[in-house]
């Protein structure tokens, strides 16, 4: 059971619609939500914990993704494939994280990000204008491929999922960071449902949490959703280049921190 007394409340449901704020730009707002879940309710158990994070996400992805629907046009039937190969990535992922050890993926994901982020800073004309690099039916393969890898990463360890999608996609197939971010929405909440479908059926989803957690993540979500669409794919590479960055201390903390003390 949670503490759920007020003050937990509250302090839950103002980190939700942070998250919610900086997952509609450019993913990431686990990074907010989940150390305030481990915090806030140190005796739940992280299964429980993990899985009200992904119950108040999803809805504040899937609302972004439908604000972006009205706004940003999209390969729908090349995404199809991606989604789904997400979700069922997502879904062998948890279950290969029950088997395999995930103490190299944390080693070396500071690594990783480090490069994705010089990589990004260096190319300043990254994701700036929206320039598929493929036929339509070659981009829904490498959508595809995409979708696969990222959803199975996501299930098997999971922090930075959005920004790998964004990345990957403005990387991959030459979009900007606008219909990139459009686009990881989508895909994100396939990987969340897959996610959803272990933790609802084994009670990992403190509800009574879990739905208010989500109705002010989409509050927040319809904010950081406004700001993306208003200030376009400058603002978003900015953004993403923040989160990926914080995203890169903590998660070197976490990997390396020990040994530094």
């Amino acid at each position: 059971m949670l503490d759920l007394t007020a003050g937990n409340v509250g302090l839950m449901l103002a980190a939700a619609g942070a998250a919610g704020v900086v997952d509609a730009i450019v993913g990431g707002g686990g990074l907010i939500m989940v150390p305030a879940l481990f915090g806030l309710f140190p005796q739940a158990l992280p299964a429980t914990l993990l899985g009200t994070n992904k119950a108040a996400a999803v809805w504040g992805t899937a609302w972004s993704a439908w604000q972006f629907s009205r706004r940003v046009r999209l390969p729908s039937r090349r995404l199809m494939g991606a989604m789904l190969a997400a979700l069922i990535g997502s879904a062998l992922g948890a279950w290969l994280a029950t088997r395999v050890p995930a103490g190299a993926f944390r080693v070396a994901l500071p690594l990783v990000l480090g490069a994705v982020w010089v990589y990004t800073l260096w190319r300043k004309d990254l994701g700036h204008t929206h320039e598929p690099n493929w036929a339509p039916h070659v981009e829904a393969w490498w959508a595809t491929l995409l979708g696969a890898t990222v959803g199975l990463y996501d299930g098997l360890f999971g922090p930075g999922t959005g920004s790998f999608f964004v990345f990957a996609l403005v990387r991959g197939l030459g979009w900007d960071f606008l219909h990139a971010s459009a686009a990881a929405k989508r895909l994100n909440v396939a990987t969340n449902v897959a996610a959803l479908a272990w933790f609802i059926p084994h009670g990992h989803v403190a509800w009574a949490l879990a739905l208010p957690m989500a109705v002010a993540n989409v509050l927040g979500s319809t904010l950081g959703t406004r700001l993306a669409l208003r200030h376009g794919s400058g603002f978003v590479r900015v953004v993403f280049l923040v989160v990926v960055g914080v995203l890169i201390l903590k998660t070197a903390w976490d990997a390396w921190g020990s040994w530094v003390v």
